[in-house]
């Protein structure tokens, strides 16, 4: 019986376990998404969840005193990282003010090919996250010119630059089948 187990091993040491938390933890703050297994990411959601609250809780104080610098401090401890523990202070935590708990979503994503893992994606709620971003960035250069490299620039300062396809064209009808001697490989082997 498990009575009084409240955590999963996930096959580590404590110390392991604990950093790879730590190192999770940054990187869904960082990212507010995070690709994981099931396992692990049902380990990191009370390990955000805890330093989002502290965030939030050091809100109804201000910016400023006392209870900011502890709740600061006390984030720093798991969160190793400056950025990830400003960003938790400036951007999310005043997201979820208002929210009572519950900052995480789990979404499970089928398994992995190599060790048939269940995949999960955890992401922060209202997270800006859009799938289809780098398609509307990609869109949106392709509908614009094309802007030129500096050598292109250069080159048609100079007065060189690129031939025309007019002028390519007569050289490559010099360039025929009937003009090349067609060689056939020999065979391996025998005379």
């Amino acid at each position: 019986m498990r009575h009084r187990v409240a955590h999963r091993k996930l096959g580590r040491v404590t110390e392991h376990r604990m950093a790879m938390l730590r190192n999770q933890a940054i990187t869904l703050i960082l990212n507010e998404r995070l690709e994981t297994t099931v396992a692990r990411g049902k380990e990191l959601r009370p390990f955000v969840e805890k330093i989002i609250t502290i965030a939030k809780r050091s809100l109804k104080h201000g910016t400023e005193g006392i209870h900011n610098v502890n709740a600061r401090r006390a984030v720093a401890v798991d969160i190793l990282d400056k950025g990830a523990v400003q960003k938790v202070f400036d951007t999310i935590a005043p997201r979820f003010a208002e929210r009572p708990g519950g900052y995480t979503r789990l979404l499970r994503l089928g398994r992995r090919r190599g060790d048939d893992a269940e995949i999960a994606q955890i992401e922060l709620i209202g997270s800006e996250f859009d799938p289809n971003a780098e398609v509307k960035k990609a869109d949106a250069a392709d509908s614009g010119p094309k802007k030129k490299s500096v050598g292109e620039r250069l080159r048609g300062a100079l007065g060189g630059g690129k031939k025309s396809e007019k002028q390519v064209a007569p050289k490559a009808a010099k360039n025929t089948r009937a003009a090349r001697k067609v060689t056939t490989p020999r065979k391996a082997g025998g005379a």
